[in-house]
């Protein structure tokens, strides 16, 4: 269970834990969650070269029962989740009637009648709102917040170190697919699924809060002498824009629409009905909406959110996020632009506290995983 602390802040069944590895925790979301255990940079470092170990129970999960689940959640999503097979994880976003984003969040179907749904830490009490209020239909509803812990394993070694304390054959799932086995250290089968927020191959695992320490526990005692690290939010936000993907507040807001987040991919508008689409379907029309982009500094000055984006001394944007990408040895950023400035290879400049710095708009992913 998480705990409540002066009756704000929450902690997960990991703090102590965290605390233990000399972690520095810094306010999240509602949690006290750690930033860091030894440096962004050697984090980082692990999951693209080893594997990387995260708390991850701050992030809402949601059951979802019954017969209607698939049909009901096609009404509030932009993509499409009642033709997902037992099995499968997808990605999705619960939109506006405006076309701007609630939350992105990712289904997990268990079985025919049982679904899991994980929405962002910060968007978890308006998540549960708006579900509730929308329930229709045979649909069950039951929040694990604080009752469930989230772990995540990521990096390339991550099926070789798991594999030993799980039943089932893990390379035989696939990416965004999930599966329930036994994992030592816990009462039940537990559900694993192939997915992540980093840009590498890894895994999540959902299981019951009070088990959730001794599974962390485990996993680094066996495996930290080989290069497994405890990861703090500070190396997994680096990773994830690293990977392009992006991150509730900053490249998706309510008012941010996932077509101008560059997640057409998500968005089936070949569906019948679902909030937001008319929206979606007239600003993709007039298609000259500003958009995400990807931005590299050709300076040493990082880019940081907020930071104003100009074309020939005018305003055409500004920056959504930014840091120092260490995989690819740039400063690296997106941004929310003019359309007219948001061209690959345009070259732009970014205010930095009154000093404008050089940087030229590329795709939003810098670092794609090898294959192999």
């Amino acid at each position: 269970m998480t705990t409540e602390i002066n009756g704000t802040l929450r902690r997960t069944a990991l703090f102590d834990a965290h605390l233990a590895l000399g972690a520095r925790v810094v306010p999240f979301a509602g949690f006290e969650m750690p930033v860091q255990y030894t440096s962004i940079l050697k984090e980082h470092d692990a999951v693209r070269k080893r594997a990387g170990l995260f708390d991850l129970s701050h992030m809402a999960q949601f059951s979802l029962t019954g017969a209607d689940v698939g049909a009901w959640a096609e009404t509030l999503t932009t993509n499409k989740v009642a033709n997902m097979k037992p099995g499968q994880a997808r990605y999705n976003v619960f939109t506006n009637e405006h076309g701007g984003a609630h939350d992105d969040v990712i289904f997990y179907r268990l079985d025919d009648n049982r679904w899991l749904l994980v929405v962002n830490a910060g968007n978890a009490d308006k998540m549960w709102a708006h579900v509730s209020a929308n329930r229709s239909g045979d649909v069950q509803l039951k929040n694990l917040h604080g009752d469930y812990a989230l772990i995540a394993i990521q990096g390339p070694r991550s099926v070789e170190w798991l594999q030993p304390y799980a039943e089932a054959e893990l390379a035989l799932i696939k990416y965004y697919a999930c599966t329930e086995t036994r994992v030592k250290g816990t009462r039940e089968p537990i559900v694993i699924a192939r997915t992540g927020y980093t840009g590498e191959d890894g895994f999540e695992l959902f299981l019951p809060s009070d088990e959730a320490t001794g599974v962390w526990d485990l996993l680094l005692a066996e495996n930290r002498e080989r290069g497994l690290e405890p990861c703090g939010l500070g190396a997994r936000d680096v990773l994830r824009l690293e990977a392009g993907m992006a991150l509730y507040g900053h490249e998706l807001t309510e008012e941010i629409t996932p077509l101008q987040a560059g997640l057409s991919w998500a968005i089936k508008l070949d569906k019948p009905a679902f909030t937001g689409k008319d929206a979606l379907l007239a600003q993709r029309d007039a298609g000259d909406y500003p958009r995400i982009v990807g931005l590299v500094m050709e300076g040493r000055v990082p880019a940081r959110a907020g930071y104003p984006v100009l074309a020939g001394g005018v305003r055409v944007g500004e920056i959504r996020s930014g840091s120092f990408g260490p995989t690819v040895q740039r400063n690296i950023a997106t941004a929310l632009l003019d359309a007219s400035a948001a061209a690959e290879g345009t070259r732009l400049e970014v205010e930095v506290r009154g000093t404008r710095h050089p940087a030229v708009v590329t795709p939003q992913q810098f670092y794609k995983r090898p294959k192999g």
